[in-house]
């Protein structure tokens, strides 16, 4: 336990420092940019389990909360999502402990983020924005996608043309990331955990 409490530590101030690392990508709204603050969820979700992968997330945009420039909407959308992601690859993973396993759950997650990212958007995400930046005008929001594609005049259009491909690719980009350093940290956790348990023996066996 003591293990998964220092890696759950760990992987948070990872994910929270990540976070703060956006990059812009061509052919997606500007405000729609590329950050990894998932990757640490993900590995979390595999080494420790899924439900380690949903805290980390959790914990991470807690923590965000008092710098939210979204209201504490965009935190509450990256909480959904990324829990989705994590939760399906560990899933999927825990009853598969292979790197193909690994490579499945990955996809399977980034899938279902990518299909969900819709629902949430349209329905919580979206409005909320323009409400509180546009005066509820949800127009003001479309028009920054008919801008690079001038036949996305509505908000679901909108949200299958750009955001599903971005946040599929953005659940890729992670999950070939996690599939590189998994093995050697999940190398290192390993001996984390067996020097702690010689530890926690020898102090039982003095005891």
């Amino acid at each position: 336990m003591t293990t998964k409490i220092t890696v759950t530590a760990l992987l948070t101030a990872v994910a929270i420092a990540l976070q703060y690392i956006e990059v812009p990508i061509p052919l997606v709204p500007s405000f729609l940019k590329l950050d990894f603050s998932d990757l640490p969820e993900l590995i979390g979700a595999f080494v420790l389990g899924p439900q380690y992968g949903i805290i980390i997330c959790l914990l991470k945009n807690l923590i965000h909360l008092p710098v939210s420039s979204s209201m504490f909407v965009g935190e509450f959308s990256n909480f959904i999502l990324g829990a989705i992601f994590v939760f399906v690859a560990g899933i999927i993973y825990q009853y598969n402990k292979t790197k193909k396993g690994a490579l499945i759950g990955c996809v399977a997650g980034a899938f279902a983020m990518a299909v969900l990212s819709v629902v949430t958007n349209y329905f919580i995400v979206y409005p909320v924005y323009a409400e509180l930046w546009a005066g509820g005008d949800m127009n003001v929001i479309v028009n920054m996608y008919k801008l690079l594609l001038p036949s996305s005049d509505t908000l679901l259009k909108s949200l299958i043309i750009f955001n599903v491909p971005f946040t599929l690719f953005k659940g890729i980009v992670d999950a070939v990331i996690a599939m590189i350093i998994y093995k050697p940290l999940s190398n290192m956790i390993v001996r984390m955990n067996t020097a702690f348990t010689k530890k926690r023996n020898s102090k039982a066996e003095k005891a």
